[in-house]
């Protein structure tokens, strides 16, 4: 299987690494500079499932041509566009896109780029990060691959069963989503949560739990978003919503958004992507808009004073 991924970030260089360790051909489609790390110093990954270093082949856009099975994307939401007209060149009428990008409102974009029947769903649940010197790092233990067709869209294809055959090959945990879109829409009811408290606090879960008036915000925040998957047509099930309450209820944990690790760093932040998309849900269906919408306040300034040089 000939896999293309878009970026040889956090994701894109733990997801690949543990593809070719399990036998795919996987070429990396990447800019200049991180070409040139590549080059240089082969890819490097540290993690609890095990340290990974090789070689690996990259193409920059310019060379890029089709013959592709998957072509997995895992850019940020703001560099969705540049990213799929760097992918424009491989798609072929058979390679298939596999969106890692968190939420939901690039399937549209993808949708009339390439077509809908070339776009799977797909979620990834790992705490990865790309370090200043070119190392993948991977914290903990979760590494989750879920992908699918969609919906409407779904067409039942031999890619699909043969990528599913390649992911149980390595240590990622891979599942074959019979209904993808439900799994995407529990990470963004979690995620978006997660994304505007901490971000909105600037805190983390313990210290948003355990300062005065931090429980209800996130159970308001929780409650909100849930209906808004439900009125999507995806309500919840119990048991995601039970790991989304312990997982932000817990007065104890040092977790936080990795989107405000992008903004104390100064860096760019998927506002309109995570935030943004399910406070407008939540508008349009007349529920409790409070956090979620300071919290998008609180982060349009901030790209309005990043944009101004501040």
């Amino acid at each position: 299987m000939k896999v293309l991924i878009v970026g040889a970030g956090g994701i894109g260089g733990h997801v690949g690494a543990r593809l070719i360790e399990a036998g795919a051909d996987v070429t990396f489609l990447v800019r200049e500079r991180r070409r040139a790390q590549l080059a240089a110093d082969g890819l490097r990954v540290v993690s609890p499932l095990g340290d990974w270093a090789a070689p690996v082949r990259t193409v920059h856009a310019a060379a890029l041509k089709p013959g592709y099975d998957v072509a997995i994307l895992t850019c940020k939401a703001y560099d969705l566009d540049a990213a799929t007209k760097d992918l424009a060149a491989a798609m072929d009428g058979r390679c298939i896109v596999l969106p890692m990008l968190n939420g939901m409102a690039h399937l549209a974009s993808l949708d009339a780029r390439f077509g809908a029947t070339q776009v799977w769903g797909g979620a990834i649940q790992m705490n990865v990060t790309l370090e200043p010197d070119g190392t993948v790092r991977h914290r903990g233990k979760m590494a989750r691959l879920i992908f699918g067709e969609r919906g409407a869209h779904k067409v039942a294809s031999s890619t699909a069963t043969e990528f599913a055959a390649l992911l149980a090959r390595t240590s990622l945990d891979g599942v074959h989503a019979p209904r993808i879109e439900q799994d995407m829409w529990e990470k963004l009811v979690m995620l978006s949560a997660l994304a505007a408290l901490t971000c909105l606090f600037r805190a983390t879960v313990g210290e948003i739990n355990a300062s005065a008036g931090g429980t209800d915000a996130v159970e308001r925040t929780i409650a909100t978003n849930v209906r808004v998957a439900t009125a999507a047509g995806f309500p919840p099930r119990e048991a995601s919503i039970a790991f989304t309450r312990q997982l932000l209820l817990d007065p104890t944990s040092g977790l936080t958004a990795s989107m405000l690790r992008d903004l104390e760093g100064g860096g760019q932040v998927e506002s309109d992507h995570i935030v943004g998309f399910m406070l407008d849900h939540a508008r349009a269906s007349s529920l409790d808009i409070t956090v979620l919408s300071m919290a998008y306040t609180h982060l349009k300034a901030y790209e309005a004073r990043r944009a101004a040089g501040r």
